[in-house]
């Protein structure tokens, strides 16, 4: 339980359920995770299930998403299954996944891989969606 008062700066990982009341500054990866009327949260959220009465900006990823009437919510959603109260705020995409949990700790909260980016071809811009960086190979003859 994380209460009204607090606030964490940084990322939080359980196991079990998780209850947020007060603010996290960071992405969350939990079980269960219920956002009460007065939590915020600015990052991403990975979870089997997921509750939203509160604020999110950020991404969530999660088998059953439930978004009831005071949410509100600015980012994207992959879930196996959806349901949004009237009155909700959502902005953002909704994806439908048979498996929108990630296979990794490090790729849910948003964690660049160790293993190089693929190879492009000369001069191709490309987007690194991890840092959200575009990277553009030079030609071989223009490497020094």
């Amino acid at each position: 339980m994380i209460g009204e008062d607090l606030i964490i700066t940084g990322n939080v990982t359980s196991n079990g359920e998780l209850h947020v009341n007060g603010h996290i500054q960071g992405d969350v990866r939990c079980g269960s995770l219920v956002l009460g009327e007065t939590s915020q949260i600015e990052g991403n959220v990975v979870a089997d299930e997921v509750v939203i009465r509160g604020r999110l900006i950020g991404s969530v990823r999660g088998l059953r998403v439930t978004l009831q009437s005071t949410s509100h919510v600015e980012g994207d959603l992959v879930h196996k299954s959806l349901a949004m109260e009237q009155g909700a705020y959502f902005e953002g995409k909704s994806s439908c996944s048979d498996d929108p949990l990630p296979a990794s700790k490090a790729a849910a909260v948003g964690v660049p891989s160790a293993k190089p980016p693929p190879a492009t071809e000369p001069g191709e811009l490309r987007s690194d969606k991890s840092t959200k960086a575009f990277i553009r190979s030079l030609p071989e003859s223009s490497k020094t």
